[in-house]
C-alpha cells in the first residue's frame, strides 16, 4: 500500500451499519448485460473483477421498480422476485473481496418512452421529454401508490439476496422523483404537488417504506442531483435545502450527487474535454451541510486529482464509473504504486455508443469490458508454441497485438512506417477536443515497452522483410479516399473521379491529418460518413482560424455522434467557431478556385466562390497490400483498418483475439 500518496484514498469509512475498507465507489451505469430481466453470469464477472480490483463499494446498475419503466429490453427488474437468487450468487462473489455490494431502485418517469413495453409514460405531470418527446399519463394516486410498493419489493429483495444495502435513486438525472421534487415538471394541485413539502412526499414515502423492509443492519441510500443544470430545475441551493430535510429523516446513510437531466446528458455523462471533477464544486457546497457522507462524481479519473478533491473534503467517497470501465484494477493499481498504469478513461463515451446500439457495454481501449468470462486480460494463457510474429503496423491494433503476444511468449517484431507509433488515433488527439484521446496511445506505447518487443519506426515493410518470421500480423490502416462521390452513387466508386477531386489542393481526411498542411482561406469539407472525422478536421482548421464550409449529403453534420451523446456539444463548438453547415447536398464539382453543390431533393444548385482547398471525408481504403503479397507465403492474419476500415474499439478487440489465437 502506498499511504503516503492516497492516505485518505484508501482509508475506511464507516458507511451507515458497515465499513467501507477504502474510498473508492462504483458508481450504477447500464450494461445491457441482462437477460430475461434478469442478471447472468457476464454480470458476475463484470462485477467481480471490479471488486477484485479494489472498488470498496458498488452499486449495480439502476433497475427498474415498475413495468412502466423499461427503455429496452435488457433492463433488470428490481420489483421481481426472480431477482434474489441472482443477487445473492452475485452477492457471493462480491463479497469474496470485502467489497460492499447495492441494488439501485429506480424509474424513469418521463425520461423514456412505450416502444418495448407497449405501456404508457408515467410522469407527475404532462411535461414530455426532450429526446423521447412521448406525451406521459399524468400518473393518479393509485399510480404513485404502485410505485411505492415497487420500491418497497425491490428493498426486501435486495435484503433477502443478500446485498448490503439499496440506492434509492430517481432524484436525480431528471428521472420520476427528479420530476415530483422539480417545480419545472410538477404541475399538480395535490398532495404531491404544490409545496416543497408536497413535492417531497413521495420521496419521503419511498424511503420509509424501503427502509421498513431493509431494518438498520443494511445501507440504504440515495442518488440527488446536485444541479439539475437548466432553467426552471433545481439549483444547488434547492438541492441543498432538499438534501438537510432528508437526511433530517435519519433513515439514510449516505448520499450520492450527480448534475443534469436529459435536457442536457452532457451533464451527466459528458465527453472530453470536460474538467476533470466539474461536478465537484455544487457537490461540496452541499456537502458542507451534511453530515452522512457523501458521494462525488464528475469525470474523476485520475487518483492524485481523487486524493486531493478528498482533502479538500468535496466529497467523502469518489464515485467512478467509467474510470472503471476503463480500468477494473484502478483501485488496486492507485493504492499499490502503480498509479501510472492505471488505463486511462478518455472520455471517447464509447460505452455509451454500444448501449445505443443496444448492444451490452464496452470500452473503446478495453476489450475485457463486458467480456471478463471470454477475455481475462490478467490471467492470459501461454503460447503452447512460441513462435516468431512481425506485427505490420503500429497502430492500437498493432500495439494492442504485440502486448499480448509478447505476454503470450512469442518473439514479436512491431514495424512502424512512421516515426511515432499511434495510427490515426495520434492524428484525431490533434483536434483540442479530442486531446484526451492520446491517453490510448500512451498506455499502449507503455505496455509495449515493458515487454520484450522489437520495436522499427520509419521503416515501410517489403516481402523481403517478413521472409524469416513464422506468422504475420497486418495492422497497417488504412488510407482515405478522394473520388468525391458519396454513397448515393456507388456505381462511380470504381470508375471516374468526381471532376476537380484529383486536384492538388484536394486531400483525403487522412492526408490532411498526416501531413498537416498549413491551409488558409476558405476551406470546404465534403463529409459523407456521418462519424467523428469530419467534426476533428473541421474543428482542427477552424481553430486555427481558417473559414470552414461543412458540406453533407445528410441531413446533419456528424450524426454518428448521438451515439456518444455529445452531438451538440460539437455541433455547438464547431459553430461557435464560425463553422458553417451545407445538408442535404452533394458535389458536383471541385473548380480551381470554387465548389458546386446541388440540394438532394430540389436540385437547387449552390456555388461555393473562394474555396482555397478541399479535405473528403468519404471513408477510406484498407492498407492489405503485404497481406495479399505474403498470405501464400506463411501464416498471415488482417485486423482492425488493414481488415476493413472501422473504429479504434474494432482495431484493439481484433489485435487482442488474434493475439490470443496464435
Amino acid at each position: 500500500m502506498t499511504p503516503d500518496r492516497f492516505p485518505i484514498l484508501g482509508s475506511p469509512i464507516k458507511l451507515g451499519p458497515k465499513t467501507a475498507r477504502n474510498r473508492i465507489w462504483m458508481t450504477a451505469h447500464a450494461t445491457l448485460l441482462v437477460k430475461d430481466h434478469l442478471f447472468t453470469d457476464a454480470h458476475i464477472a463484470y462485477y467481480t473483477e471490479r471488486a477484485k480490483g479494489g472498488a470498496a463499494v458498488i452499486t449495480m446498475e439502476a433497475m427498474a421498480t415498475h413495468p412502466t419503466t423499461q427503455p429496452y429490453k435488457g433492463k433488470a427488474f428490481a420489483f421481481d422476485p426472480r431477482m434474489v437468487p441472482e443477487y445473492r450468487k452475485l452477492a457471493d462473489a462480491v463479497h469474496a473481496y470485502d467489497t460492499l455490494l447495492l441494488a439501485q431502485p429506480w424509474h424513469r418517469g418521463r425520461q423514456t418512452n412505450g416502444i418495448t413495453n407497449g405501456l404508457p409514460v408515467w410522469a407527475p405531470s404532462a411535461v414530455p421529454c426532450g429526446v423521447y418527446r412521448e406525451m406521459p399519463h399524468v400518473m393518479t394516486t393509485s399510480d404513485i401508490n404502485e410505485i411505492i410498493d415497487g420500491y418497497r419489493l425491490s428493498a426486501r429483495y435486495a435484503r433477502e439476496g443478500g446485498l448490503d444495502g439499496v440506492e434509492v435513486h430517481g432524484m436525480s438525472h431528471g428521472y420520476l422523483l427528479n420530476q415530483f421534487l422539480s417545480p419545472g415538471t410538477n404541475f399538480r394541485q395535490d398532495r404531491y404537488g404544490g409545496s416543497l413539502e408536497n413535492r417531497m412526499r413521495i420521496v419521503h414515502e419511498i424511503l420509509d417504506a424501503s427502509r421498513s423492509e431493509i431494518g438498520s443492519d443494511m445501507i440504504m441510500g440515495m442518488r440527488l442531483n446536485s444541479d439539475d443544470g437548466h432553467e426552471g430545475g433545481l439549483g444547488p441551493d434547492e438541492w441543498a435545502d432538499i438534501a438537510r430535510e432528508f437526511e433530517a429523516t435519519g433513515l439514510i446513510d449516505y448520499i450520492s450527487f450527480s448534475h443534469g437531466t436529459y435536457i442536457n446528458r452532457m451533464l451527466i455523462y459528458p465527453t472530453a474535454p470536460e474538467t476533470h471533477g466539474f461536478q465537484l464544486k455544487a457537490t461540496g457546497k452541499i456537502k458542507n451541510g451534511l453530515t452522512v457522507p457523501v458521494v462525488g462524481v464528475g469525470r474523476i479519473t485520475n487518483p492524485d486529482e481523487a486524493e486531493a478533491w478528498l482533502a479538500e473534503g468535496q466529497c467523502d467517497f469518489v464515485g467512478m464509473a467509467r474510470a472503471l470501465i476503463a480500468d477494473p484494477r484502478w483501485a488496486n493499481k492507485a493504492l499499490e504504486g502503480e498509479p501510472q498504469s492505471i488505463r486511462p478513461c478518455v472520455g471517447a463515451n464509447w460505452c455509451m455508443s454500444r448501449i445505443f446500439a443496444q448492444a451490452p457495454l464496452g470500452c473503446i481501449h478495453n476489450p475485457s469490458a463486458g467480456q471478463e468470462l471470454e477475455l481475462d486480460e490478467t490471467s492470459l494463457p501461454l503460447a503452447h508454441a512460441k513462435k516468431s510474429v512481425a506485427v505490420v503496423g503500429g497502430g492500437p491494433a498493432g500495439m494492442r497485438a504485440s502486448w499480448t503476444l509478447a505476454r503470450r511468449g512469442h518473439a514479436v517484431t512491431l514495424f512502424e512506417a512512421s516515426p511515432e507509433l499511434g495510427g490515426q488515433v495520434r492524428w484525431w488527439a490533434l483536434a483540442e477536443s479530442r486531446r484526451e484521446l492520446i491517453g490510448i496511445i500512451s498506455w499502449l506505447e507503455d505496455r509495449v515497452a515493458e515487454e520484450d518487443i522489437t520495436v522499427v519506426r520509419n521503416h515501410r515493410v517489403t516481402a523481403a522483410d517478413l521472409s524469416n518470421f513464422d506468422e504475420i500480423v497486418v495492422a497497417a490502416g488504412s488510407t482515405g479516399l478522394k473520388h468525391g462521390w458519396t454513397m448515393l452513387h456507388p456505381e462511380k466508386w470504381n470508375g471516374d473521379t468526381l471532376p476537380g477531386a484529383e486536384s492538388s489542393h484536394v486531400f483525403s481526411y487522412t492526408e490532411f491529418l498526416s501531413q498537416q498542411p498549413d491551409l488558409t482561406g476558405e476551406v470546404l469539407i465534403f463529409d459523407i460518413m456521418g462519424g467523428r472525422q469530419g467534426a476533428v478536421v473541421a474543428e482542427i482548421l477552424a481553430r486555427k482560424g481558417v473559414s470552414v464550409h461543412f458540406a453533407t449529403q445528410l441531413g446533419q453534420a456528424s450524426p454518428d455522434l448521438t451515439s456518444s451523446r455529445d452531438w451538440g456539444k460539437v455541433h455547438g463548438m464547431l459553430k461557435k467557431l464560425g463553422v458553417k453547415f451545407h445538408v442535404d447536398c452533394e458535389m458536383m464539382e471541385i473548380g480551381e478556385d470554387h465548389v458546386r453543390l446541388q440540394d438532394l431533393y430540389t436540385k437547387q444548385e449552390l456555388v461555393l466562390n473562394s474555396i482555397s482547398n478541399v479535405v473528403l471525408v468519404q471513408g477510406s481504403q484498407a492498407n492489405d497490400q503485404i497481406y495479399h503479397a505474403m498470405i501464400d507465403q506463411k501464416p498471415c492474419h488482417l485486423i482492425g483498418d488493414a481488415m476493413a476500415p472501422r473504429r479504434v474499439n474494432d482495431a484493439i478487440n481484433e489485435g487482442e483475439l488474434i493475439a490470443r489465437q496464435i
